[in-house]
């Protein structure tokens, strides 16, 4: 059984990660699963059994900002994904009979769902359900791991806690039987924090089997996401004056404040950004040749948004606005979906992204929408309920672009982790 794993797609290839319960084995090819025949409720049109909850669910929160009401197929068929326990599967084709102790029920997925449909409107009940499944499955140390059972790791503890904020449990309320919350958790991740280690401010997605923490981009901006208090429920465009990237503050013993985490976080993730001239690079693999990573290099524009740093965060955005079409099209409704999240992170328009009408074009890929509302609009329903008129539900940082044929799964050790 695989005990966890996290996707990250191009347009013919994803990179997944498997870890033991903190090792990292060594790469090998996954089995090719029999071809699964496309649900007419579902976007894309890539095998789903790897990402399907994932895809869907980024599309209805890409959606929901930009005034669109998905179909009611569409919603039914994500609603229909769920275990009778209120986990959700990345995918399940049979739908008729409740998940066997075989579905591989995940927090990653569980949690996407619950933000999606919480911005759908109108599930309660489901999303209650995935609540408590989401919490029943909490370790002991605060944090959450990809499957019950696993150890936690930073990106879906980073996930889930956006998650269940946004259902209304705050940080506090969510500590683990160690007395520990999620944020705290969290901090256990920082690698490094020392001013002269090109490491510092970073956080890894899991200690290796010997214990020891290697950076990684996309687990440092789940935890500067998270950190900032925009975990995943809710992004507003910041209002206050743009913050400059900071130096990583203090060491391990002062980064208990995760506003200081945060803070560390994006100064590493805006120094690795700008290394490689405004984006992320794909980890290094044997025979793979590194490329830009545009999925990663959204999150970190989400991230550094929330955590007030405009200035870098567009720098990056003006990256991904000239370069991604081609990864878009190839990777399909969740990359529109993430594309979108960083350009209203940054206050650029998802419809006119480097010429990109990016709503269009994720509609394009599924039903087509039940109600089609302006921007305006949406946003002035979200004050009438009390809401922030720039409120955007996002995903996190968990970003999973739909997947082609190939699937790479590799162990995430020092030599391969992604910068």
């Amino acid at each position: 059984m695989i005990p966890l794993h996290l996707r990250r797609g191009t347009a013919a290839l994803a990179v997944s990660v498997v870890l033991g319960a903190v090792a990292a084995p060594a790469a090998f090819a996954a089995p090719a699963p029999s071809p699964v025949a496309i649900p007419s409720g579902l976007y894309g049109k890539g095998d789903p059994t790897y990402d399907g909850v994932f895809r869907q669910s980024l599309a209805f929160t890409a959606q929901h900002n930009a005034g669109v009401r998905p179909s009611a197929k569409a919603v039914d068929w994500l609603v229909g994904q769920q275990c009778e326990d209120g986990a959700f599967p990345a995918f399940r084709a049979e739908v008729t009979q409740d998940c066997d102790a075989k579905a591989m029920r995940d927090t990653n997925a569980t949690a996407t769902a619950v933000q999606a449909l919480g911005a759908v409107g109108g599930q309660d009940a489901a999303v209650k359900k995935a609540v408590t499944w989401l919490k029943s499955v909490q370790n002991a140390d605060g944090g959450w791991p990809y499957v019950a059972g696993s150890p936690s790791d930073a990106n879906s503890t980073s996930l889930v806690t956006g998650a269940l904020n946004g259902a209304g449990l705050k940080d506090d309320a969510l500590k683990g039987k160690d007395g520990k919350t999620p944020l705290q958790a969290l901090l256990g991740f920082q690698v490094s924090c020392d001013g002269k280690d090109e490491n510092r401010g970073s956080f890894a997605f899991q200690p290796d089997k010997s214990g020891k923490l290697y950076p990684s981009a996309d687990a440092t901006a789940a935890v500067v996401t998270a950190a900032a208090g925009r975990g995943g429920p809710v992004i507003d465009v910041p209002k206050e004056k743009d913050k400059p990237v900071q130096a990583a503050p203090g060491c391990k013993e002062g980064m208990g404040d995760p506003k200081a985490a945060a803070a560390g976080g994006s100064d590493y993730l805006a120094r690795t950004l700008d290394k490689n001239g405004g984006h992320l690079m794909t980890a290094p693999l044997p025979g793979v040749e590194a490329k830009p990573d545009f999925g990663n290099t959204a999150d970190a524009v989400v991230a550094l948004a929330a955590d007030g740093h405009q200035e870098a965060a567009r720098k990056s955005a003006d990256w991904l606005a000239k370069n991604s079409a081609a990864w878009a099209k190839g990777a399909g409704p969740a990359a529109y979906a993430q594309l979108a999240f960083a350009a209203h992170a940054t206050g650029m328009d998802p419809r006119d992204f480097g010429g990109a009408d990016l709503v269009e074009q994720l509609n394009a890929t599924g039903p087509a929408p039940e109600v089609k509302k302006d921007a305006d609009d949406a946003e002035k329903k979200s004050d009438d309920e009390g809401g922030s008129s720039a409120t955007w539900w996002i995903v996190g940082v968990a970003f999973v672009a739909s997947m082609g044929a190939g699937i790479l799964i590799s162990g995430r050790n020092k030599k391969n982790q992604q910068l």
